[in-house]
């Protein structure tokens, strides 16, 4: 039987539901900012939000919200949608988010499997929204107006007669639905993970007492799609039950540029948004005019990743290297991570895919402490995590509080805690295929475990590649060992199940082509043109063979294509959080992975052996 996981909130009182922790929240400092916009031009205080979330709610349930109903939202990152969200909360209602890149046709999947009658969205989705053909009473606009819909304005000035919002709020039970995470559907239609407030409060409470030591003097980021757990747990719920100041970005692409205003002390990136950050630091050090302030910036970060791998080998700096590394960070990785905003950042994470070990020295030689997590929605977001001062570069770290980890035979990961759903929406058949009789959620992930306990991932077990010979091959392990070698690579897909060799598909990253394309002379030159430019092409083959010199024989890639175009997050080849689809690329591109294997190969095939 389920025993409720409680929260024990800063102001003493232990909750046990989302919007307890919320009403706990307020009263430590009303007057304090808890969401604002880049810039400040919108700021909440907790005092404010309070009553935005109950006029809202008021609202909706004037709209015919109530317990156990479904509430789609389609917005992007901007303090609306955490004041709607937590208001549909306060009605023990369940609100859910949609990605924006979301077609006509994939809306129609969530709306008909949540069986929501009202949408909250803005102008820009409402065409979108309306493709989907499903029958909705009420369609909500956060700003501006449209034929057949109301206004939040409208709808907080028309509550329900005689609503009682004390009452809604403490009528929510730890085991109601909080919200639906629906997958990325990456290997078929989305499912729709149901994440109760049990699984919520478990997972706040693992953060907190793990890798997110943040509250009310702290602040967060906002920028990842509110439909991925990431910010709508450790994020949005985060902000709910810790006080954490919250600066939402609406595009995640301005997000660089939103760290200097924003300044978090917390900061959650996945893997491409790290190395996006490396890939400016390569930039603008390629670019600087200055030989000598080029040598000493190349010098400091070569000394801060040398302190980091001393320091993750256990085998001390010694008294030169100390030395060297006070002035590095004196003279220009302090004067670095200011510019970059992260001066005050205490906690940095990386996850929702793996990232390259060389990528998290590097950010560890900057001055960051990073901790790599693991997780899944059926997991209510983070599983796993390394330790702030014992990060081990490779792995995912220790399992939360509350969470047990074991083996399957065949190495997938297994997990149980109160943080794994008790399943998908309307779909019993995949919740059986997922989680077991004994409540052991079966990851899809093979993973080894080390002496210390730290879990290492190896790949989705659906995705390894099995070659020719009979090998089992991780794809992920030879496409990070590539991206780790160049910022100019900004996808790349292995190929090789049932082939003799690997091959791959590669794709330029379109910010560092911008800067090689001014180097090279050709500043208006497109990804088209530069993917058969001789320089390029010479570039991107060094990173593979320095990549190659890294794998074991079996794992080298033996030819590679560089296609002529880029990848946008929730078109044909990735999800919107840029995980690759697989099998929709290896459709897509039938000629260019045929080309690659063909003999003699074709003239735009780059062949290494």
């Amino acid at each position: 039987m389920t025993t409720d996981i409680g929260y024990p909130h800063k102001s003493g009182k232990t909750v046990f539901t989302i919007p307890e922790a919320f009403q706990e929240t307020l009263t430590l400092r009303p007057e304090q900012v808890a969401l604002r916009t880049v810039g400040g031009t919108t700021e909440i205080t907790w005092a404010q939000y309070g009553e935005h979330v109950r006029s809202i709610a008021a609202g909706l349930a004037g709209l015919g919200v109530s317990h156990g109903d479904t509430v789609g939202i389609m917005l992007t990152n901007r303090p609306e949608f955490n004041l709607v969200d937590t208001a549909a909360l306060h009605l023990g209602a369940t609100p859910f988010s949609i990605y924006n890149t979301s077609s006509a046709e994939q809306i129609a999947h969530l709306f008909t499997n949540a069986g929501n009658k009202v949408v909250i969205t803005e102008p820009a989705f409402l065409d979108a929204v309306r493709g989907a053909g499903v029958e909705l009473e009420h369609i909500v606009l956060v700003e501006g107006s449209a034929a057949g819909t109301v206004t939040l304005a409208e709808v907080e000035a028309a509550p329900a007669a005689d609503f009682d919002f004390d009452a809604a709020w403490k009528a929510v039970k730890a085991e109601d639905i909080a919200t639906l995470i629906y997958t990325s559907g990456t290997t078929g239609p989305s499912k729709g993970v149901e994440l109760t407030h049990r699984n919520v409060v478990a997972q706040i409470s693992g953060l907190v007492t793990g890798p997110l030591t943040v509250g009310l003097d702290d602040r967060s980021v906002s920028y990842l799609p509110a439909a991925h757990v990431a910010d709508r747990i450790s994020g949005h719920c985060a902000n709910l039950f810790t006080g954490v100041q919250m600066t939402t970005v609406p595009d995640p692409r301005e997000i660089a540029a939103a760290l200097p205003d924003a300044r978090p002390t917390a900061f959650f990136g996945v893997p491409r948004v790290w190395q996006k950050i490396k890939a400016g630091i390569d930039a603008k050090l390629a670019t600087e005019p200055s030989p000598v302030k080029k040598s000493l910036a190349n010098w400091a970060i070569g000394v801060g990743v040398q302190a980091a791998r001393a320091d993750l080998a256990g085998t001390g700096r010694g008294p030169l290297l100390n030395v060297q590394h006070k002035l590095a960070d004196a003279l220009v990785l302090g004067k670095l991570r200011h510019a970059l905003g992260f001066d005050e950042l205490k906690v940095a994470a990386s996850g929702a895919a793996a990232i390259p070990p060389e990528t998290l020295e590097y950010m560890l030689g900057l001055g960051f402490t990073v901790t790599e997590v693991w997780g899944m929605s059926e997991t209510s977001g983070v599983g796993t995590y390394t330790p702030l001062n014992k990060p081990k570069p490779g792995t995912v770290g220790i399992p939360m509080e509350g969470v047990e980890v074991r083996l399957g035979e065949d190495g997938e990961l297994l997990l149980k805690g109160e943080i794994v759903t008790h399943g998908y929406r309307k779909m019993p058949d995949k919740t059986a295929e997922a989680i077991d009789s004994d409540g052991w959620l079966h990851t899809g992930d093979v993973a080894t475990i080390d002496g210390d306990g730290y879990i290492s991932i190896v790949d989705r077990k659906k995705e390894l590649i099995i070659s020719e010979a009979g090998k089992n091959l991780s794809p992920t392990n030879i496409e990070n060992s590539v991206k780790a070698q160049s910022s100019l690579i900004g996808q790349i897909v292995a190929i090789g199940d049932a082939k003799p060799y690997i091959a791959a598909l590669i794709v330029l990253d379109p910010d560092t082509a911008v800067v090689r394309a001014k180097a090279l002379g050709t500043p208006d030159a497109d990804l088209k043109a530069l993917s058969v430019h001789p320089e390029i092409i010479e570039e991107i083959k060094a990173a593979v063979t320095a990549a190659n010199a890294k794998l074991s024989r079996v794992e080298q890639i033996k030819r590679f294509v560089v296609l002529d175009a880029g990848w946008d997050p929730g078109g044909d080849e990735l999800t919107p959080t840029l995980k690759l689809k697989r099998n929709p690329i290896t459709t897509k591109y039938a000629a260019e992975i045929a080309a690659l294997y063909t003999t003699p190969a074709p003239e735009n095939v780059i062949n290494l052996s």
